[in-house]
Order: structure tokens, then C-alpha cells, then sequence
């Protein structure tokens, strides 16, 4: 009833925006359009009563989070139009300064890393349709914005402009390398270009486009750990039993996420290298929306520590997995109660009903060492279960295996795999589930994203390059002028020039346009030519290198001289 104790222009003003928020559900729109003078709105006032239609519209409003198109950047972006100098044209670009910090190729930091995550924010944000609506929610949202809930400059003639010239859609050009490209950091991933009128808006979609560090981040950190266990693989499991790598770690981040919405993403970009998750989002949303229905990744039946405990012992809890996923692959939860206990009493009090029924156990510690825990489960099943030695000298336990799913990540993976090969297991023996390191545990500075402005050029056709040179922090200058990213042959790492260079007129652009001022249909590739492309230019690319060719490194050096840079 608060708000009906509320001034009566407050009421409706109120009232008017939590109608349209309804209705724009109601559509599955991005954008909320109130539109608190507009004809529709009266007609609306006429069909019901106010607290009616008010109680029926609030109850759909609760059911988003959804926001309008022009709140989805920064605030200050807003008030920038004012700010740059009058121009025709400006160019703006994304890239990742740093490389992800320990991960070593051959005792070295590499600083290769997997772009990927674009099209999830151009269809899903880029693409929508400005209207007019959305427009007097922007001037509704400003009056009250800046300090004091005074007015906060945006700029409302642009929007105006390209919500009746281009059909709603935001003006700009934006070029991209392929989702699944491998490059080194330096290399731009995106460029955005703004013109004539609409050139003051080249940034204002810095702010949901540089969100592509995340799964571009997580899809590094996956790659990284396959090439971590592909060298166990290479070690001690023979060469036809390499089909199990692609399961050896587990997404188990789903319930460590912050949003349905970063478990998908981050899910996704886990599954460029591996086939293995327990994110179910993940794995709908790669196979039905970004692989035409094909399968993308696999789970396998597995006990938690509700199931253990809810048995009056864990043998009968593990018997019932026996009997309903015996002859397939489940796995179990063992440290419920006691784990070394599981181990040593339990353990051998069901291996024979697992044999008999042909299938494979995968023991899962949850707590203490994780090198430890695995060791001793290997040891365990060991004495249970027949065991092999393959080609390469490595035992190889036949229906069973270890999962570690508790505390794993990138450096651990490591030392787990050294011992188990160290105690004379095959790596193949071991699996991993990776949650919050994969998922959680990245950030934009993890490789230092950023987003700059690189190009002007003026009404009367002066141009300039434009180039960020802190004296105090070095690590964060940009590039300058206008760019242009290629190979210089198949096969080649992609390098980035300057686009006047005479070397880039027989070169092709590695980048490709994914949005010109509104959607491109067939832009983004499927998720299976991603994969492959990840996996041929992971090997084709060298694992440290410096992608900044000789002519744009001469003109960076020139600029940083005259600026007085030692």
C-alpha cells in the first residue's frame, strides 16, 4: 500500500513505468519502454482502474531484471557526446594487454590467448532496436541522474535521430576477429567505427563490448588446462585411449556463479575444449542455440553427499548407483562420513558387484589434500579392482577411476597429475572438476582488457591518431591511428599494422564485420567450427610472440620519444 500513500503525481508517474516494464516483458524485449504522456498510456488509464492495473503490471515487473538500451553502459558514457571535438569519424578498439599470469608453455609465460564470447553481446545486446518509447524512458532516467537528482546530459537528439534513420538500430560499424580466434595479447579483438553525426557515439558501447573478457577468459584458462593434461596424456596413456581427454575436466561452476546469464557464457567458452560439464545451462545453451541442435557436451550419473547421507550407511547407498548405473560409468561421493574408511571397508565390499555388472566406478573425494585424497583413492581401487600395465609402463585400473572436484584449479591439476604418475598411474586414471577457478576466479585485469580510442578524423578531413601514454603506468598505452589486423600468410599469427602500412595492401583482414549500423545474418560461426578453429590455430600458433608488426612498433616508438618516454 506504500504506494499508494505516495502524492498523487508521484502515483502515476510510478504507475506509468511499472505498466511498461510489464508490457515490454510481456514481449521478451531487452529495452523498458515507459511512456508516461504517450496516447497508449491514456487508453490504458480508461480500460482500468489505477490500483488494479497497477497490482496486475507490478507482478510482471518483479519477474526481470531487464534494463533499457542506452543504461547499458557506464554513466559517464552518457555525457561524452559533449566532450570529444566536433569530427566525421572516429575508430575505437578492444584488446587484452597482459597475458593470464602463470600459465607456462615449456617453462615460459605464454601469452597466446582465445578470443571468444562476441556474439553473445551483439545479438543479444548490440542488435536491439532502439524505440521511441525507450526514449522517454532515457529522459525520465537523466532528469534525475546527476548529483542532487538533477539533470545529467545524454545525448537525446542522437538517439532520436538513429531511432527514425536506422529503423532503431545503434550506428556503428563493428569488425571482429572469429569467435575462437587464437591470438597474442596486443592484438586487437574489436574495432568500433562511428560516422558523420553519430561519430561522438564510437564509445558508447565500450561498456557491454569489453564484458567479452570474461569468456574470453575462460576459454583461455580451459585450453591452458588441456594442454596441462594433454601432457600427462603424451606421459603415460596410450595413444587410443586419447578419446578420454576431451572428458578430463568437469564445469562445475554452475552454482558458483553470480547469474544464469555468466554460467552460460563462462559454461560455453569451457566447452571450446572440453566435452565434459555439469552445467546443464551451458550445455543447452551451446547445443541449441549455438550448434543447431548438435550435442555438444556429456555428464555422467553421480551421487552428492545428500544422496550418501540419506542411506542408514554409504554401502547401500552405493548399491543402489550399482543397480541403476551399474553397467555404465556413475560416480560417487566417498567422504560423506570418513573417506579413508569408504576406501578401505567399503570400497572392496562393492567392487565385485561393479565388475559383474561390466561398468566403471569414479571414486570423488571432497575434502582434505587434493593430491593426497587422489592418491589414495588410485591406491584403493588399486586392491579392488584388476589393474594393467599399458605401453608406456603406467598402470591403468580397470573400472574405476578418481574424480577430484573439490579446491581444483590450474596449478593444482599440475601437482596432482606429477604424482599420480609419480605413484605409476596413468593419468588417464584421474579426472577433474574445475568451479570457481574456471568460472569465478577471473577478472578484467586478469589479462588486462581494455577498450581505447584510436582514430579522429575532423570535418575538413584532418586526421588524428590518438594513443594513451601514461608515464605512469606503461603497461596501459594503447595503440595508435587506424589498425588493421592479418596474417601474412596461411598458417600464420595474426599481427596487427597500421592500416597505411604498404604491407596490408596484399593482405587480408583477419577481422570481419558482425554488426554494420544493425544485425548481419550468418555473422557468427556455429559452435563446432569454433571448437576446430581453436584447436588449429592453438597448434598452429607459437606459444609467446609479439603481434605488433615493424612499422606500427616504429610509430609507437616515435610518439612515445616526442612525448618524452624513456
Amino acid at each position: 500500500m506504500l504506494f499508494f500513500n505516495l502524492k498523487k503525481k508521484n502515483q502515476i508517474d510510478i504507475f506509468f513505468l511499472i505498466l511498461f516494464i510489464g508490457n515490454v516483458y510481456k514481449s521478451r524485449r531487452v529495452n523498458l519502454m515507459p511512456y508516461h504522456k504517450s496516447g497508449a498510456m491514456q487508453t490504458a488509464l480508461k480500460r482500468k482502474s489505477d490500483q488494479d492495473q497497477c497490482e496486475v503490471v507490478h507482478k510482471e515487473a518483479r519477474m526481470t531484471l531487464l534494463v533499457p538500451c542506452f543504461a547499458l553502459a557506464d554513466s559517464y558514457k552518457a555525457g561524452h557526446f559533449l566532450m570529444y571535438p566536433e569530427c566525421e569519424k572516429m575508430v575505437a578498439y578492444g584488446e587484452f594487454r597482459e597475458p593470464m599470469k602463470g600459465m607456462m608453455t615449456n617453462g615460459m609465460q605464454d601469452n597466446r590467448f582465445v578470443f571468444y564470447g562476441m556474439r553473445h553481446y551483439v545479438d543479444n545486446y548490440v542488435s536491439k532496436k532502439w524505440t521511441r518509447d525507450d526514449l522517454v524512458m532515457a529522459e525520465m532516467f537523466f532528469s534525475t541522474h546527476n548529483s542532487q537528482s538533477t539533470q545529467y546530459p545524454f545525448p537525446r537528439d542522437l538517439f532520436e535521430s538513429f531511432i527514425d534513420e536506422h529503423d532503431g538500430y545503434f550506428p556503428v560499424t563493428i569488425h571482429a576477429l572469429p569467435e575462437g580466434t587464437v591470438a597474442y595479447t596486443r592484438t586487437p579483438v574489436f574495432m568500433i567505427t562511428a560516422e558523420h553525426k553519430y561519430a561522438r557515439l564510437c564509445t558508447y558501447l565500450e561498456t557491454i563490448l569489453t564484458m567479452v573478457w570474461y569468456p574470453s577468459c575462460v576459454a583461455t584458462i580451459s585450453k591452458y588446462t588441456k594442454d596441462l593434461i594433454t601432457e600427462g596424456f603424451e606421459k603415460s596413456v596410450d595413444p587410443q585411449m586419447n578419446v578420454l581427454l576431451d572428458s578430463r575436466l568437469h564445469d562445475f561452476g554452475f552454482r558458483g556463479c553470480t547469474s544464469v546469464e555468466q554460467a552460460m557464457i563462462g559454461g560455453s567458452a569451457h566447452l571450446l575444449s572440453f566435452g565434459g560439464s555439469d552445467n546443464m545451462a551451458a550445455c543447452y545453451h551451446a547445443q541449441y542455440n549455438l550448434n543447431n541442435t548438435v550435442p555438444v557436451a556429456t555428464s555422467i550419473p553421480a551421487t552428492e553427499h545428500s544422496v550418501m547421507t540419506a542411506w542408514s550407511d554409504e554401502t547401500e547407498a552405493i548399491e543402489k548407483q550399482i543397480e541403476n548405473f551399474g553397467d555404465g560409468i556413475f560416480s560417487v561421493v566417498m567422504d560423506s562420513y570418513d573417506y579413508d574408511n569408504a576406501l578401505d571397508m567399503i570400497l572392496p565390499s562393492v567392487a565385485d558387484s561393479v565388475s559383474k555388472r561390466g561398468g566403471l566406478i569414479v571414486i570423488r573425494p571432497d575434502s582434505g589434500d587434493p593430491v593426497e585424497q587422489v592418491v589414495k583413492g588410485l591406491k584403493a581401487a588399486e586392491k579392488c579392482f584388476p589393474t594393467s600395465v599399458n605401453s608406456k609402463g603406467y598402470k591403468v585400473i580397470q573400472g574405476a577411476a578418481v574424480l577430484q572436484g573439490d579446491g581444483i584449479n590450474y596449478e593444482n591439476i599440475r601437482e596432482i597429475q606429477e604424482k599420480v604418475m609419480e605413484s605409476g598411474f596413468s593419468a588417464q586414471c584421474v579426472a577433474y572438476g574445475m568451479g570457481g577457478s574456471l568460472l569465478q576466479k577471473v577478472n578484467r585485469d586478469t589479462m588486462s582488457f581494455a577498450t581505447k580510442l584510436c582514430y579522429i578524423e575532423e570535418h575538413k578531413g584532418k586526421t588524428r591518431d590518438v594513443m594513451k601514454t601514461p608515464k605512469s603506468g606503461k603497461g596501459k598505452t594503447s595503440l595508435p591511428g587506424e589498425l588493421f589486423v592479418a596474417r601474412e600468410g596461411p598458417g600464420e599469427p595474426i599481427k596487427v599494422f597500421d592500416k597505411n602500412d604498404h604491407l596490408t595492401e596484399k593482405l587480408v583482414s583477419a577481422m570481419k564485420i558482425v554488426y554494420d549500423n544493425g544485425p548481419i545474418a550468418g555473422a557468427f560461426d556455429d559452435f563446432k567450427s569454433i571448437r576446430e578453429r581453436v584447436d588449429t590455430e592453438w597448434a598452429q600458433t607459437a606459444p609467446r610472440g609479439n603481434p605488433i608488426s615493424k612499422g606500427l612498433a616504429d610509430k609507437i616508438d616515435k610518439i612515445l620519444l616526442a612525448r618524452g618516454h624513456s
